[in-house]
């Protein structure tokens, strides 16, 4: 089993979200759930969570004698990442067959995890 990363944005996600009616918004959960089953039925769902507001980020940014603590998200980008999944799926077919059931104003990038030898606890 191999592990994915699939990531979610959107442009403006935060606002979008604050300003979704509830029709859009229960829309948005069947969906999740959808994706969730889909992935149960093909694999392992590991992990999920949704992020707060990119203002309430820090990012700790190189600055050539350590680093330096910055307010806000790694990017300056009007797509904000509003959340993520850690899935265990047999290959990237699989994994991008259950992204495409997320919802359809998210932007999904899916990443194959490496493999870096650190233990499970």
């Amino acid at each position: 089993m191999t592990r994915f990363l699939i990531l979610m944005a959107e442009a403006d996600h935060f606002a979008r979200w604050d300003a979704a009616d509830d029709a859009t918004q229960v829309q948005v959960f069947a969906d999740l759930r959808a994706f969730t089953a889909a992935v149960r039925t093909r694999g392992r769902f590991l992990s999920g969570e949704a992020l707060v507001h990119p203002k309430d980020a820090r990012t700790l940014r190189p600055d050539g004698q350590g680093r330096r603590l910055t307010e806000g998200p790694y990017a300056e980008t009007v797509e904000q990442l509003g959340g993520f999944y850690l899935v265990g799926l047999p290959d990237l077919t699989s994994a991008t067959e259950v992204a495409s059931l997320l919802p359809l104003d998210y932007t999904i990038e899916i990443r194959e995890c490496l493999d870096v030898g650190v233990p499970d606890e």
